[in-house]
């Protein structure tokens, strides 16, 4: 029976003295700054722990008396003015993006920055904005709406966009459940409880309309709107705007949508993804923010652009080819799949039911529709995939890795059919992590005092870094014991916690104060359990490794922790794997699982370890992001060749598992690289960590430690988020202002353009290609070319003739290739047909030697052009 209930709300009551706790309890910023942490702790360190972090909960939680104690304690209350000062600077401090970009003096890498106009700023006063889509958010355990690594690199994009300053917003769901808390049975298997987020006790803040009602949004459903509600959670400088369907204007079934992280089937999948790609672009519009650029973390968000196209037609009256050309302009993709069946993929059905509706506002036909999400629009039979649609309506997209570039290409190159695939328009911009996020407070304080305040503010500056050598070595070793003995303390005392909740008996509970030794070699391997990162490879040879890690002398010992997708059955089978080998006579006191593997755990583990070991299939990690942090805090890495490791790796910050090879017969690989990672223990990581000087330093492990964290300014998000705003933000601003300026003229043209070239491009050729020279020729010397080309319709203008040269491969093909644009001599001859030809001549530097290949081809020209091969037009000759 549903009784007439009424809500009222009930605050905590704080003195006015206090105040600034829930200023700052309500911006996440507090979960980076040391001493801002440090604060809630000092207010009630069981309680914050209990409350998984969040400061908003504790405020509700903590007795009133001790708040009222509070202001008498004079310590208590200069911590917190001091807390309230910092983030103020923050706050309102100078920012790289004002010094670099709104000054003129910040040079693209894709082209010089022009200074702005007079009266204006870069990007007009902050009245245009970037908005950054993703399925998930991982920004602090206490706001449990992340699965994993995309949702905490998500995270960390936020929060150096912030240290930043750019002009930057997230766009994502609010989940009323998250993703799964993960607990192991008796046997070992992952179970899953999905606890509901207490949305009243999180750092939400509720946006409003002018007369204080809730805004929300809706979005065209078949047959009904679905409403959202607009929340913002506040990181730092920039806002991060949830949307909730759980509302009373939804049906039961709306209000769904936002239940679970990665839950349901496709059609629950589509409806998520409507509410954030469209949900998401008509409440940045709702609160006054229309994107300037959209940039979509991963396929999830690519209706974003739909939603963008729909709104110009609709409001300026343009065709869809112009809306198109302005929408993709501004749009940035990213994916971090490198593997197709991690894209999300969906029958033909299921989209024509739910944009039936849209596809006549958007003024193309189906087919057209159809072939945004196809790699081959003319093949009816083919899914609608959300990368491809991605790809199609973004000017710049990019892996997460040089690897995963490569990976990328050869995926999607059927997009660009004509065109090899080292040229396919897929770049990389490989991943970083927010250092000061996962820096430890004890090497925060080390850090601060021998390299100075700019590593936190200016991370991915180089020259701060070179300064670790400044570190005293017995520092430095102090300081990482310190933290493997916390290590050691948290791994205790959640696997009690896990005992006792798996109904183990009292002698087992306490055995579990004598697991692990605070003092010996600790490895760590946490991340999501999927069979290809091959979580039990280590137990490969257990005759082996146990003789490894029950050396007396030199004693070794595992930590893992991570979860494995709800129905990755084999995800689960590694996990109950372990947890069987864990519970050997043997290694028990040697080999730990930490269960419910999230951020929390992450710190400790990061911050603690002396090697992180990770050996994916390569080339299956698109890059990887824990690795980076363990090197940020002295640790080191044993890898495989994959994903980031590729570029990190050098000869005394870690450890390569093998030379970057790739198989074919599995078994094989795993029996070579079990063997490699045996190899590399015995020979070469255990007897450095073991080997001390007269002093009891281990110099050499030190010396490593020290060159692992010179890797950090590299590999932060400072670098990467720097990188996005050079390569891909500013060219799409620059874009975007110049083809939608003057009534859109400059996009109608290049719409009108693009239609000519398609509709006429199939009358060019090359009539014949001629090489000027001695066959050999000499290094040093220069090859000319000379090419006939009949344009139609076409005028030179309207296209670049190129050669296409380089190396020749095995199989005759041009792996690096390089280009030389070809001259054309200003007037055509006629043909034997009559047909007027264009002169084209062009010469290729001899530079190595070797078996050498070249082609002519032909590629549409247009200084609006994002990039040449953007329409997919090629001719070869």
């Amino acid at each position: 029976m549903g009784l007439p209930i009424r809500t009222f709300t009930v605050l905590p009551h704080l003195p006015e003295r206090l105040q600034a706790l829930h200023k700052i309890a309500y911006n996440l910023w507090w979960c980076w700054n040391p001493e801002a942490v440090s604060l809630f702790r000092r207010l009630d360190s069981e309680v914050f722990e209990t409350v998984d972090h969040n400061p908003v909960k504790m405020l509700s939680a903590i007795e009133q008396s001790r708040l009222e104690s509070l202001l008498e304690d004079d310590g208590f209350l200069a911590h917190l003015d001091r807390v309230e000062v910092m983030f103020d600077i923050y706050m309102n401090a100078a920012t790289w993006f004002q010094e670099k970009v709104a000054s003129g003096a910040w040079e693209s890498k894709e082209g010089s920055v022009k200074k702005p106009g007079r009266g204006a700023t870069v990007v007009q006063a902050a009245s245009q904005y970037i908005a950054y889509f993703s399925a998930e958010f991982g920004i602090n355990e206490s706001l449990p709406v992340y699965s994993g690594g995309l949702g905490v690199l998500a995270g960390d994009h936020l929060k150096a966009a912030s240290d930043l300053g750019i002009p930057l917003v997230g766009v994502g769901l609010m989940y009323r459940e998250g993703y799964f808390r993960q607990y192991l049975n008796i046997d070992g298997w992952q179970q899953e409880r999905y606890p509901e987020n207490d949305f009243f006790h999180l750092p939400i803040i509720p946006e409003t309309k002018e007369d204080g009602s809730p805004l929300m949004i809706t979005v065209p459903f078949p047959g009904r709107d679905v409403w959202a509600r607009v929340c913002r959670i506040q990181v730092g400088r920039v806002p991060l705007y949830l949307l909730d369907t759980n509302i009373p204007p939804n049906s039961p079934e709306d209000r769904q949508i936002t239940n679970r992280l990665y839950g349901g089937d496709h059609d629950m999948r589509v409806r998520q993804e409507m509410i954030l790609g469209i949900g998401g672009v008509r409440a940045l519009r709702a609160l006054g923010k229309p994107p300037t650029v959209c940039h979509m973390n991963e396929g999830h968000a690519a209706f974003c652009g739909l939603e963008r196209i729909r709104q110009l037609i609709e409001e300026q009256g343009l065709d869809f080819a112009t809306a198109r050309e302005a929408v993709t302009a501004s749009s940035i993709f990213t994916t971090h799949t490198p593997v197709p069946a991690g894209n999300d993929v969906f029958p033909i059905h299921l989209i024509e039911h739910y944009f039936g509706a849209m596809i006549p506002q958007l003024k193309i036909d189906r087919n057209e529709f159809f072939g945004l999400g196809r790699q081959n629009p003319n093949d009816h039979q083919e899914p609608f995939c959300m990368t491809v649609l991605a790809i199609r309506l973004a000017s710049f997209s990019n892996g997460v890795s040089q690897l995963h570039g490569n990976v990328s290409r050869n995926m999607w190159k059927a997009i660009w059919p004509n065109l090899p695939v080292a040229e396919v328009p897929i770049t990389s911009i490989t991943n970083g992590v927010h250092t000061a996020s996962w820096v430890s407070p004890d090497l925060t304080q080390l850090f601060d005092r021998y390299l100075g305040m700019q590593w936190q503010e200016r991370p991915h500056e180089k020259e701060v870094w070179k300064r670790i050598d400044n570190i005293p070595d017995a520092e430095l070793w102090r300081t990482h014991e310190r933290r493997r003995e916390r290590l050691v303390a948290f791994a205790r005392k959640r696997l009690r916690t896990q005992l006792k909740a798996r109904g183990a008996p009292p002698i087992e509970i306490d055995r579990a104060e004598e697991v692990l030794d605070p003092e010996a070699l600790t490895i760590g391997f946490a991340r999501r359990f999927a069979t290809y990162k091959r979580g039990t490879l280590l137990f490969r040879n257990l005759e082996r490794l146990t003789a490894i890690i029950n050396n007396k002398e030199r004693p070794v010992q595992i930590i893992f922790a991570g979860k494995a997708h709800p129905k990755d059955h084999g995800g689960k089978e590694l996990i109950a794997e372990i947890l069987h080998v864990s519970r050997r006579p043997e290694l028990r006191r040697r080999i730990v699982f930490i269960e419910d593997y999230d951020m929390s755990v992450a710190r400790y583990m990061v911050q603690g370890v002396d090697v992180w070991l990770n050996n994916p299939r390569r080339p299956l990690e698109a890059s990887g992001t824990s690795g980076m942090k363990v090197c940020a805090n002295g640790g080191l890495n044993m890898s495989t060749l994959d994903g980031w490791w590729v570029e990190g790796y050098h000869q005394g910050n870690g450890w390569a598992i093998g030379a970057g090879e790739e198989y074919t017969d599995l078994v094989y690989q795993d029996d070579v690289e079990s063997r490699a990672i045996y190899d590399l223990l015995e020979e070469e990581v255990v007897p450095l960590f073991y080997t001390r000087s007269s002093d009891g330093l281990p110099r050499g492990w030190i010396r490593s430690m020290k060159h692992a964290i010179a890797l950090t300014p590299t590999f932060s998000t400072g670098r990467m988020v720097a990188e996005y705003m050079e390569r891909a933000y500013w060219p799409a601003i620059q874009r975007a202002e110049s083809l939608t300026s003057h009534s859109m003229a400059r996009a109608a043209e290049l719409a009108r353009w693009r239609r000519q070239m398609h509709q006429g491009w199939n009358q060019i050729r090359v009539e014949s290609t001629e090489k000027l020279g001695a066959d050999p020729m000499h290094v040093g010397n220069d090859l000319e070319v000379k090419a006939r080309i009949y344009l139609g319709a076409f005028k030179p203008d309207d296209v670049e003739v190129q050669l296409f040269h380089g190396l020749l491969d095995s199989l005759g093909d041009i792996p690096s290739p390089h280009t030389v644009t070809m001259s054309s001599n200003g007037a055509p001859v006629q043909g034997k047909d009559g047909q007027p030809l264009w002169i084209y001549q062009g010469i290729i530097p001899c530079q190595s030697s070797g078996q050498h290949g070249y082609a002519v081809r032909v590629l549409p020209r247009h200084p609006d052009l994002a990039h040449p091969f953007e329409p997919g037009l090629l001719c070869w000759g």
